[in-house]
């Protein structure tokens, strides 16, 4: 039966879309954000969700995306597109983050930065960095995976954002930036050497730009060449305020000229910058996508038409022909090869129908057995009550929170679970988690379900929770679902239902803020107090993200 409920409501999405589109892409589109129009033009931003520092390569008329991932796992998830507006998640990199048995204890703000995705010699390259250990290399023949365990090419604190590039006489350098908490200073780019398989760095680090001046914090470089021109694409500025800068040379090593190709202008997008050129498959037009600083929200990806003038880039458009451009918020797609692509946007919604957890579905720490098990043929996710830390003060502290990026501006995130505790103090919540955070849970004590929003300001300083008056029930014989519904600021209010129709609001209004590098993300957790032999058990229906 439940099977077929949840077969109802996928057929429902399709009819809700159109059957003329592939039901498979249907069913999992997004009810909340679809960038692509439906009329040759789609609407900024097109990835509307935290895909921080993204970069993209085409491979045919393939295109792939990664992003900075930080301590989230899956790390270094991939995205796919044929046209630039409609993507999907395909895979990711790791389940485990190197060094895995480090990366178990929670490391808010570290791990993965900007990486870079290029395709060499018939194989798929990603360069990462940790800012606390250097840079790493993982290869692949197919971008959904499986990925090499990364390596660790270069021994360096401090060396970010790492881009290579192949030159035509078979040589390879890596173009990079320096974090100033690690190594002391910023703002300047380097390049280095490397082996021709791009396997290692060879020989000193050589300057080739000193962005203090005129782009401080310059950083996030990646790596070109074109007609004879070195470009390294760099943003200047500041992740929130900051613009595109381009240096070019005809020489690897420099001196390199700088020019301000697209910053904010008159238009309402604020700091537009960091990410990657690429054409289309007949190289007769350019694109670039990049990140906005969304706040909570994260750093969402927009995509801009893109010119060469002078053999400059000119990214958006540039209404006072200056060779400065600003950016769109809506503009004609890209011409591609084929007929129009079916409507796509990465996965938010999960019917728990597989025997693995969803691609969107994101640990805070390097997973340990036993946290969830997918029951696919029975139509739901298992998640365990996992003891919190003995030093426990909030969940700052917890890595089994399991979280996806926050999908739109406005939305609605529902959960129906069936809640099995075993001993008093297990607790399954729905969270909203960030440097504040807020949830709604439910709490097994003295034969009682206690029903509360608990909030936490300021988590990342240990600070103590604080919660409503409980609603005492019964325990529920049957489901239980938890909502939470966020409106234009991040502005969340939270509730629950015993019947799913009828959802009583519990405490106050909660406005999400960003994590350590991140967006606000949102999800679900289980939790006890103690260690036992046992342990009570959330059996998640489904998850559903809705207007």
């Amino acid at each position: 039966m439940v099977t077929k409920l949840k077969r109802v409501f996928q057929i429902g999405l399709v009819l809700l879309f159109g059957g003329a589109l592939q039901a498979g892409a249907q069913a999992g589109l997004s009810q909340v954000w679809v960038p692509d129009l439906g009329n040759g033009t789609y609407k900024n931003p097109v990835l509307y969700a935290d895909y921080s520092d993204p970069d993209v390569v085409r491979v045919g008329s393939d295109y792939y995306l990664t992003s900075s991932s930080f301590n989230a796992v899956p790390g270094l998830q991939i995205l796919h597109s044929k046209d630039l507006v409609n993507w999907t998640i395909i895979g990711a990199v790791f389940r485990e983050q190197p060094p895995v048995a480090e990366f178990r204890q929670l490391q808010h703000g570290n791990g993965v930065w900007a990486p870079a995705i290029r395709y060499h010699n018939k194989q798929y390259y990603i360069y990462y960095p940790d800012p606390d250990r250097g840079i790493y290399v993982t290869r692949a023949s197919n971008p959904a995976g499986p990925w090499e365990t990364p390596k660790l090419i270069k021994e360096a604190k401090g060396w970010i954002d790492p881009c290579p590039l192949w030159d035509e006489d078979g040589k390879a350098y890596l173009a990079h930036a320096f974090a100033g908490s690690r190594a002391g200073f910023k703002s300047i780019i380097a390049v280095s050497r490397m082996s021709a398989d791009g396997l290692s760095v060879v020989g000193d680090d050589a300057l080739v730009f000193d962005g203090h001046a005129n782009h401080p914090t310059i950083e996030g470089p990646k790596f070109y060449k074109r007609r004879g021109y070195y470009y390294i694409f760099a943003p200047g500025g500041g992740v929130a305020t900051g613009w595109q800068t381009v240096l070019r040379s005809k020489n690897v090593f420099g001196p390199y000229e700088d020019k301000v190709v697209l910053d904010q202008g008159k238009t309402a997008i604020n700091g537009p910058h960091q990410g990657a050129w690429v054409d289309t498959p007949d190289g007769k037009e350019d694109w670039f996508l990049h990140f906005q600083d969304q706040g909570p929200y994260g750093r969402v990806v927009h995509l801009q038409p893109m010119v060469w003038k002078n053999d400059w880039p000119v990214i958006g458009t540039d209404p006072d022909g200056d060779g400065k451009g600003e950016p769109v918020l809506t503009y004609r797609k890209p011409k591609v090869p084929g007929a129009a692509q079916p409507l796509a946007t990465p996965a938010t919604s999960d019917e728990f129908g597989s025997t693995s957890l969803g691609l969107q579905w994101q640990w805070h720490a390097n997973p340990q057995s036993g946290w969830a098990f997918p029951n696919g043929p029975e139509g739901y996710l298992r998640l365990y009550a996992v003891p919190l830390p003995t030093n426990f003060k909030n969940y700052w502290q917890v890595p089994n929170l399991l979280l996806e990026k926050v999908p739109a501006e406005t939305f609605t995130a529902t959960t129906k679970l069936t809640f099995v505790p075993r001993a008093d103090g297990e607790k399954v919540g729905l969270m909203m988690m960030g440097l504040d955070y807020a949830y709604v849970s439910v709490t097994s004590q003295n034969g009682q379900w206690r029903v509360a929003q608990s909030i936490c300001r300021d988590a990342d300083k240990l600070t103590l929770e604080t919660g409503t008056v409980p609603v005492l029930l019964p325990p529920a014989k049957g489901p239980i679902y938890l909502r939470v519904q966020v409106t234009a600021g991040a502005r969340c209010r939270f509730s629950y239902s015993l019947d799913g129709q009828r959802f009583e609001f519990v405490g106050e209004e909660f406005k999400a803020r960003e994590g350590k590098w991140i967006g606000a993300k949102v999800g679900l957790f289980a939790s006890r107090n103690g260690k036992s032999n046992d342990a009570g058990n959330v059996d998640l229906d489904w998850w559903r993200i809705t207007p």
